[in-house]
């Protein structure tokens, strides 16, 4: 892999050649709300340009995976805390995003192997995770709504823990997403799921336990970087069956 440099608003770095497409970038430094832990995020600077981007895609997947989400930061924060709940364990990642979630679960001591629908994402969740931790999760370009062949060969017999934080945005989601966590989500294993309170989390929540899972729940109230988050309440969703 090579490296150029792109400005930044705030500085240069060496990036990747993979994510000319989407430079310039910012960096942002957040501290995790329960465990005052600090992590360094890069993340695209022009979302309008990766919306420009996401025009002409047949899935009409937008970049929501380009912004630092309270609930990556809650899923994050709580590894921070209980870093037992991912250390020495096999642990996918449902929709990495930018690399909030796997710079923690790494820290922890996760074998982690990271999955996102925008190859431009898992380019920069690498790189996140390599400057905060000196390490990468393998990663995998995933369409969890029909996953290829090649991703299920990759996924095998399932996980242990699979960690997914915003990743019900809209009706549609419901049924594959439950579909595809009952398929990778290892016997006995768990599902760490958080959202901030969408009516699509709450059903899908309702259709998993009519399958069958159970678990417990926690109330992540921040505080979040973001002013616009002001007043979320991330529900944090330990789940198996």
């Amino acid at each position: 892999m090579s490296f150029k440099h792109y400005e930044s608003i705030k500085r240069t770095y060496t990036y990747p050649d993979a994510l000319a497409a989407i430079a310039p970038f910012v960096e942002e430094r957040v501290e995790l709300p329960w465990s005052k832990r600090t992590i360094t995020i890069t993340r695209p600077a022009d979302i309008d340009l990766l919306l420009d981007n996401a025009a002409s895609d047949p899935e009409q997947n937008l970049p929501y995976w380009a912004e630092i989400w309270p609930s990556g930061l809650a899923i994050a924060d709580l590894l921070a805390l209980k870093p037992d709940l991912v250390s020495g364990r096999k642990v996918f990642e449902l929709g990495s995003g930018i690399g909030t979630t796997a710079i923690a679960a790494l820290q922890a001591g996760a074998e982690l192997l990271v999955s996102d629908y925008s190859p431009e994402s898992l380019t920069l969740c690498r790189f996140n995770a390599q400057r905060n931790t000196g390490k990468q999760p393998e990663t995998l370009q995933l369409n969890w709504r029909s996953p290829s062949a090649e991703a299920q060969a990759a996924i095998g017999a399932g996980f242990p823990v699979v960690l997914a934080a915003d990743v019900l945005y809209e009706s549609r989601d419901i049924e594959p997403l439950l579909e595809f966590v009952e398929r990778i989500v290892a016997p006995g294993g768990q599902l760490v799921l958080a959202e901030p309170g969408r009516d699509v989390a709450r059903r899908f929540l309702e259709a998993a336990g009519a399958k069958g899972w159970t678990g417990e729940s926690l109330q992540h109230p921040g505080p979040w970087p973001d002013p616009k988050d002001e007043g979320v309440v991330v529900g944090i969703h330990l789940l198996g069956r």
